[in-house]
């Protein structure tokens, strides 16, 4: 039997907020959430680990408009895997840039946290 989890155990699980799942709903993002007799949303484990999914590619920048991309073409199954692929290593790609980037800026950082240690260091001899 499946688990249904509630909003509250999906947000509690998932770190996205209750108006985040909404919105993630409304957009097509999440979709095939049920609905319990009074119409509180009812959440399965499949919606839990594509949450998951879900939470990588924003964590990583990709755009609500290729999230909803790569969500469509999810639902159409294995005939677009190809696409799928696609646009999961451009978006690896922009990832690896903007670390490369990032590195880059750590050692300017280093190189100025370095300069000042120093030049605090020479003070303390004078």
């Amino acid at each position: 039997m499946t688990q249904i989890l509630s909003p509250a155990e999906v947000v509690e699980r998932s770190g996205f907020s209750l108006d985040t799942l909404r919105y993630y709903e409304r957009i097509g993002l999440l979709d095939g959430i049920g609905r319990s007799a009074s119409g509180h949303r009812r959440f399965s484990q499949d919606h839990l680990e594509w949450l998951g999914v879900l939470r990588c590619l924003r964590d990583t920048g990709m755009p609500i408009a290729e999230m909803r991309r790569y969500a469509q073409s999810a639902r159409e199954g294995n005939c677009t895997l190809a696409e799928r692929l696609a646009l999961l290593t451009a978006h690896e790609a922009r990832v690896e840039q903007h670390i490369a980037e990032l590195r880059a800026q750590q050692d300017h950082l280093r190189e100025k946290i370095a300069w000042y240690r120093e030049q605090l260091d020479d003070t303390d001899q004078i």
